[in-house]
């Protein structure tokens, strides 16, 4: 898919449904494959730490996750771009990847999201094969992460979804490009929802750029500082964009 570029990050631009089309062709073309799903918090990360820009820019596929991102998408590009966020995503993988004989690893999150997401999944896609793991929270030991990497490609599955957290999920995939013969996804932020554990923000917030403040009603002391400082820069990143891209005009 195209890529353009936000501030110093290649974000890939298209449909929501071009992206699950094109996932499902990288998973059947590339041996080995990691697709980000980036968001706001992401394209900042990204400008202050030039290793992960790097991780992101490498990615095979890279959705714009969040309405602010697809707008600036939109805005810089004179196109209509689609939201494509981790929460939509990992139901329809899960809906394709039933309908088209996929199988599927989960790998992150807690025992208690995993075990509801498998009710879930056998509930509505019973002939689904999936696979499932909860890594403890910590660094694995390398005997650790090989026998994680052998499982995995014993299973041979056609996607790894991965929820570990923005950074950690992304590093993973791209330490393990190459190793594990799948295509891995972050999708971090949309287990708990899809396990029925967390609510999703009323559509009008989301399409209003306003899921972020859903979630801070929901954790203000655990986001309140990620968020104020996370967004405080994207907007001032987007000022110094728009300043740079228009000081000839």
């Amino acid at each position: 898919m195209k890529k353009s570029k936000i501030f110093n990050s290649l974000v890939s631009i298209g449909s929501f449904s071009s992206f699950v089309d094109e996932i499902f062709l990288v998973s059947d073309q590339e041996r080995s494959s990691y697709v980000c799903v980036c968001n706001v918090h992401m394209l900042v990360e990204a400008q202050k730490e030039n290793n992960f820009n790097k991780i992101l820019n490498n990615a095979n596929i890279t959705t714009p996750d969040g309405m602010p991102v697809a707008k600036v998408l939109s805005w810089k590009y004179k196109v209509n771009q689609d939201r494509v966020s981790g929460m939509d995503l990992l139901p329809e993988l899960i809906k394709e990847c039933a309908n088209r004989d996929k199988s599927i690893y989960f790998y992150g999150s807690t025992v208690e999201v995993l075990d509801n997401i498998k009710k879930r999944v056998n509930a509505n896609h019973p002939s689904l094969e999936i696979k499932m793991y909860s890594p403890p929270f910590r660094l694995l030991t390398e005997e650790e992460d090989q026998d994680v990497i052998k499982e995995i490609n014993c299973f041979n599955p056609d996607f790894v979804f991965v929820a570990l957290g923005c950074p950690k999920q992304e590093e993973w995939m791209a330490e393990h490009k190459e190793k594990i013969n799948s295509c891995m996804i972050g999708l971090g932020g949309a287990f708990p929802v899809y396990a029925g554990l967390q609510n999703r923000a009323p559509k009008w917030m989301s399409n209003n750029s306003l899921e972020w403040l859903y979630r801070l009603l929901l954790e203000p002391r655990r986001l309140f500082s990620r968020y104020f400082l996370t967004n405080s820069l994207f907007i001032y990143y987007i000022c110094i964009d728009f300043l740079i891209n228009n000081k000839d005009k």
